[in-house]
């Protein structure tokens, strides 16, 4: 067979499992509604089960949950039945997924929940499912053709399954409000956590910020600049920025004399801003277009004022970037 047949194979697929993904729609009714609810209102864990293909569908489901800030694990049925159904507490809500709805692993879990009274969302394709018909919430995933050649193989169907997942899941984030700030909370690191890092994270602020008068002259500048070692020094009148004087613009001014030079003749007098709730990887971007190494941060409201004097928040600069992992983050893609 010839690549070119692989890859019409693999498009003929996508294109029917794409096609079979729009039947998803059918399943946002008021079940979908309670399920987000319950979820919203559990005071304990989403426990989220399956066996299969539909334990992958509940692993996944469950770290996204649990990315997002809701409290959740993936619980194995087979396990269960020796043992786990001790991590079930009666304040938790289990979360099932089983296309078919007759799994038999899933029956001593709905047994115990049924038993404590623990709420039950079925997530099945057949309504007269058991697990369906034990569910408190019942989610009816639509009957959909599998992709492969045979007809049998879990394709389209494991696809609108993840499909409702991550609408769920979706769906919950809007429910509390879930933000960019809130989503680095739970991932620190990693790429993700990289590119979510805030300017206001790394910047440089207060003490550690070399400020100078404007009524400094090049040799106090200087030794601003050489003592906190950024390369720079900020000029500062009335706690507003009129400019910003680096270690170069010192050198070039060595044959002046240093003592009276005025700064206002060789500083720069419009330099870059930042807002300190702007993303780190925005910062490197900016100096990497700009060819600086250094931005002065503001907040937001600054930021958009007219004035060309803002008030410092901190600076940020290329080297706190690097050390933080940034570059690898905004160049690196998985």
């Amino acid at each position: 067979m010839s690549n070119k047949n692989y890859i019409k194979i693999a498009k003929k697929s996508a294109a029917k499992q794409i096609s079979e993904l729009k039947k998803i729609n059918k399943v946002f009714n008021s079940s979908f509604v309670k399920a987000v609810e319950s979820i919203y209102q559990c005071r304990g864990k989403v426990i989220c089960a399956g066996i299969g293909k539909s334990g992958l569908i509940a692993r996944k489901v469950s770290a996204t949950l649990s990315s997002v800030g809701i409290s959740s694990f993936f619980l194995s049925p087979s396990e269960a039945n020796h043992g786990d159904l001790g991590q079930i507490d009666r304040k938790d809500l289990l979360l099932i997924f089983s296309y078919s709805g007759n799994t038999t692993e899933l029956t001593s879990i709905l047994k115990y929940a049924n038993r404590f009274n623990i709420k039950i969302i079925g997530v099945a394709s057949k309504p007269d499912s058991t697990l369906i018909k034990a569910s408190d919430i019942k989610i009816l995933i639509p009957m959909v053709k599998e992709a492969d050649p045979t007809g049998m193989v879990p394709t389209s169907s494991t696809s609108i399954t993840l499909l409702f997942g991550d609408c769920l899941a979706v769906a919950l984030m809007n429910k509390i409000k879930f933000s960019k700030e809130r989503f680095k909370v739970f991932h620190p690191g990693g790429n993700i956590g990289q590119t979510l890092l805030l300017v206001k994270d790394i910047m440089v602020k207060g003490s550690k910020i070399p400020k100078i008068k404007i009524t400094s002259n090049i040799s106090e500048a200087s030794k601003q600049i050489t003592r906190y070692n950024l390369g720079l020094a900020i000029v500062i009148s009335k706690n507003r920025v009129q400019g910003i004087l680096t270690d170069g613009d010192t050198r070039r001014s060595l044959r002046y004399n240093l003592k009276s030079q005025n700064l206002k003749k060789i500083m720069n007098s419009n330099p870059v801003f930042i807002s300190e709730n702007s993303t780190a990887s925005k910062a490197l971007s900016i100096m990497n277009k700009r060819k600086i190494t250094s931005l002065l941060v503001t907040s937001e409201k600054e930021i958009n004022s007219k004035s060309k004097s803002k008030v410092l928040k901190g600076i940020i600069h290329i080297h706190s970037l690097l050390q933080s992992g940034i570059k690898w983050a905004t160049e690196k893609k998985d």
